[in-house]
C-alpha cells in the first residue's frame, strides 16, 4: 500500500498541518503574552493611559485582580481544555471532522475580533477581568476540540506528519512573543499596540481556515483518508457479521467503544503518562513563576521592559519550537526505550531551579541564582526539553496501534497532553505560594 501512495507535492499537506498547528496554540499564546495589556486594564483608572514604554514598579502596588491574574488565567485555560479534550476523546467519532475543525476555528476567530473591539471599550476592572476569563474559557474549549482533531488526522498519515503540528504550535508562542516585543518597541500607547496585536491574531486564524479548506483537495491527504476509511469499513463489516442478531445494539456499541478505548490506551499508556508529566512540569512554573522573575542587570533601564517578553516568553517559545522541530531530523530515544520516560521524569529538577531564581514578590525561599544568566540558561534547557520530549511522545503514540485505531490513539494522547496542562495549572498555585 505504501509503495503506491502519492507524494506530498510541494510539501502542501505538511505546510497545512504546520499552519493548523500554529492556529491551535496561537490564541492561548496571544493571551498569555499580552499580560502587560490585560493587567494594565486591572489598575486604577488613573493608570490606564500608560504607554508601552512604561512599566510598573516591581509589582509592589498591584491590585488584587492584578496579583491573581496569571494563576486564574492559567486555571481558566487548562481546566476547560482538559474537560473538552476528554469529551472529544469520547465523542469525536459522532461529530464530523469538518464541523469540529472549521467550527472551532471560526469561533476562536470571533473571540479575537471581540477582544480587539474591547480594546477600544472602557470597562471597570472587575467586569473586564470576568469577560477576559470567559473568553479564555471559550478559546480553550474549542482549542481542545481543534487540537484533538488535528492529532487524530495526523495519526492517519505517516509518522513525520505529527511534527508539523507540534512545530506549528511551538512557532505560535514565538510569533506571539515577537509581536508583543514589536508592540513595546514601537513606543505606541499600550492600548493601540494591543489592538494591532489582536487583529494580527485574527489574520493568522483566517489563514488557518483557508488552509483547512484547501486540505481535502490535495491528493496525498485524500489517499490516506480513503485508505483509513476502507480499513475501518472492512473492520466494521467483520464485526457486524459476528454480532448480527444482537437485540441491544446501541448499548452494545457503547460498550464496544469503551472496550476499544481501553484496549488502545493499554498500548500507549506509558507515552500518554509521559506527555502528561512533561506538561505538568512546564505549566507548573511557566508562566506563573517565570513571568514574575526580575532582572538584576536592568537597573531601571530599557532591558527591564524587555526582560520578561524576551527572556521568558520569546526565549521559551523559540527553544520549545526548536525542540519540537528537531524531531524532524532526530527521533531518539526510540518509542520502546525506557529512557524516554526517564528523561521526562528528570525534568522535575526545573521546578526548584526556577523557584530559586530572582522571583518577586517572594516570602519563603531565598534567592540563590539572582543573575540573569542563570535564568536564561535554565530556560533554554527547560524549553528545548519540553518541545522535544512532548513531540516524541505525540509522534510515537498513534504509531503504537494499527492504522484504523490511530485517530482514537491521537485523541487519547491529546487528552493526556491537556491533563498535564490542567495538572500544571493547579500545581502552579502551590509552587507560587511556596516561593
Amino acid at each position: 500500500m505504501a509503495s503506491s501512495s502519492p507524494k506530498d507535492k510541494y510539501f502542501g499537506v505538511w505546510l497545512i498541518f504546520f499552519t493548523l498547528g500554529l492556529g491551535t496554540l496561537l490564541p492561548w499564546n496571544f493571551f498569555i503574552t499580552a499580560t502587560t495589556y490585560f493587567t494594565s486594564r486591572l489598575k486604577d483608572s488613573s493608570t490606564l493611559d500608560s504607554s508601552a514604554n512604561q512599566t510598573e514598579a516591581a509589582g509592589e502596588h498591584r491590585s488584587h485582580l492584578e496579583a491573581i491574574f496569571n494563576n486564574v488565567m492559567t486555571l481558566c485555560a487548562m481546566l476547560p481544555l482538559l474537560l473538552c479534550t476528554c469529551l472529544h476523546s469520547l465523542l469525536h467519532s459522532r461529530v464530523p471532522q469538518r464541523l469540529r475543525v472549521m467550527g472551532s476555528l471560526l469561533i476562536i476567530m470571533v473571540v479575537f475580533i471581540v477582544t480587539a473591539i474591547l480594546v477600544k471599550v472602557p470597562l471597570e476592572p472587575l467586569p473586564f477581568f470576568c469577560i477576559t476569563m470567559v473568553k479564555i474559557v471559550i478559546i480553550n474549549c474549542f482549542g481542545a476540540v481543534l487540537q484533538g482533531s488535528l492529532f487524530g488526522m495526523a495519526g492517519l498519515l505517516p509518522l513525520s506528519y505529527t511534527t508539523p503540528i507540534m512545530s506549528g504550535q511551538g512557532l505560535a508562542g514565538s510569533f506571539a512573543a515577537f509581536s508583543m516585543i514589536c508592540a513595546i518597541a514601537s513606543g505606541s500607547r499600550l492600548h493601540d499596540a494591543a489592538f494591532g496585536y489582536f487583529i494580527t491574531a485574527c489574520v493568522v486564524i483566517f489563514l488557518a481556515i483557508l488552509s483547512y479548506i484547501l486540505l481535502p483537495k490535495l491528493e496525498f491527504f485524500r489517499f490516506y483518508q480513503e485508505t483509513n476509511r476502507k480499513q475501518r469499513s472492512d473492520k466494521e463489516n467483520t464485526v457486524d457479521l459476528m454480532d448480527r442478531g444482537s437485540k441491544d445494539e446501541p448499548l452494545y456499541d457503547n460498550r464496544r467503544q469503551r472496550v476499544a478505548m481501553m484496549t488502545i490506551f493499554k498500548k500507549i499508556w506509558l507515552l500518554a503518562l509521559s506527555v502528561c508529566l512533561t506538561f505538568t512540569i512546564t505549566i507548573g512554573v511557566f508562566p506563573a513563576i517565570t513571568a514574575d522573575t526580575r532582572s538584576t542587570l536592568a537597573s531601571g533601564g530599557a532591558w527591564e521592559r524587555f526582560f520578561i517578553p524576551v527572556c521568558c516568553f520569546l526565549l521559551f517559545n523559540l527553544c520549545d519550537w526548536g525542540g519540537r522541530s528537531f524531531t524532524a531530523i532526530c527521533m531518539w530515544p526510540q518509542k520502546e526505550s525506557v529512557l524516554l520516560p526517564v528523561f521526562v521524569g528528570c525534568r522535575l529538577v526545573f521546578i526548584p531551579l526556577f523557584m530559586l531564581c530572582n522571583v518577586h514578590p517572594r516570602v519563603h525561599l531565598p534567592v540563590l541564582m539572582d543573575h540573569d544568566g542563570w535564568f536564561i540558561a535554565i530556560m533554554v534547557v527547560f524549553a528545548f526539553s519540553n518541545g522535544y520530549l512532548a513531540s516524541l511522545c505525540m509522534c510515537y503514540g498513534p504509531k503504537n496501534v494499527p492504522p484504523q485505531e490511530a485517530e482514537t490513539a491521537g485523541a487519547i494522547m491529546a487528552f493526556f497532553l491537556c491533563l498535564g496542562l490542567a495538572s500544571g495549572a493547579a500545581l502552579s498555585f502551590i509552587i507560587r505560594a511556596l516561593v
